[in-house]
């Protein structure tokens, strides 16, 4: 009886490693014997470069992803050090404060940022401090709501996420003359990382001639997304006359 087939059938024959080696010897014992070691040193200087090649790929890729960090962190110290400058004449009692929490952020900035990835619940705890700060400063003028659900192997690259952070402050309660608000989600696994941070707009402003400026330090994060994970995030913007919404997601992989 002659067995039936579906109309689409393919079949691979079992893959057989001595019949692979016996192809590979006979394609080598076709080499005229005073051509081969000129063979024999093509394919190693193939592989010498392709070695070579990934090298210099890797050290632009850390090049290019410190000195993105080295343009991120002048601009946050900028911005608290205007912060400590405008309490300390006020002569305010929490200006020691405010030194204290800046310590305690300059000090993971500099030496705890230093890995291509780092504990996102690290992360986290440099959020609170900045909103910490920022608290001094501004007092019940801001409304910050704080989700998390983070686990223990998650990790992200450094300071990714204080950049929206900071946006939020700048666009969202710097000009606000009433009550500005800022809901910021997080949560992350081994295998994935979700943030989203909203802020409300002024409607009433200081200055009512001020333009639509684009967020700072947004393109430097889109960059450093694009190096380390290239096709594997996806970041939303939106941007109404009410709101400014930010949304990522980041598939780390175990990372």
């Amino acid at each position: 009886m002659i067995p039936s087939y579906p109309e689409e059938f393919s079949y691979r024959p079992p893959f057989i490693l001595r019949d692979r080696f016996t192809n590979f010897s006979a394609y080598i014992g076709s080499i005229p014997g005073y051509l081969f070691p000129t063979v024999i040193l093509v394919i190693f200087d193939y592989y010498k470069k392709q070695q070579e090649t990934a090298v210099l790929l890797e050290q632009k890729k850390t090049t290019e992803l410190n000195a993105l960090k080295n343009q991120l962190n002048p601009h946050f110290l900028f911005n608290t050090l205007n912060n400590l400058y405008a309490l300390s004449l006020k002569k305010s009692d929490k200006t020691s404060e405010v030194i204290a929490k800046l310590s305690e952020i300059l000090d993971y900035i500099l030496y705890q940022c230093k890995d291509t990835f780092v504990p996102l619940k690290n992360e986290v705890i440099l959020l609170h401090n900045y909103i910490d700060l920022e608290e001094v400063r501004y007092g019940d003028r801001v409304k910050v709501r704080f989700t998390k659900k983070i686990s223990e192997d998650a990790k992200i690259a450094p300071l990714l996420l204080l950049t929206f952070l900071e946006n939020a402050y700048k666009h969202g309660v710097v000009e606000e003359l009433h009550i500005a608000k800022i809901d910021i989600f997080v949560t992350g696994n081994s295998k994935e990382i979700e943030f989203k941070i909203e802020n409300s707009k002024p409607t009433f402003t200081k200055n009512d001639n001020r333009t639509e400026r684009e967020p700072i330090g947004l393109n430097n994060t889109i960059n450093q997304l694009n190096l380390l994970y290239p096709g594997a995030y996806q970041l939303d913007v939106t941007n109404t006359k009410e709101l400014y919404r930010v949304h990522l997601k980041v598939k780390t992989n175990g990372v």
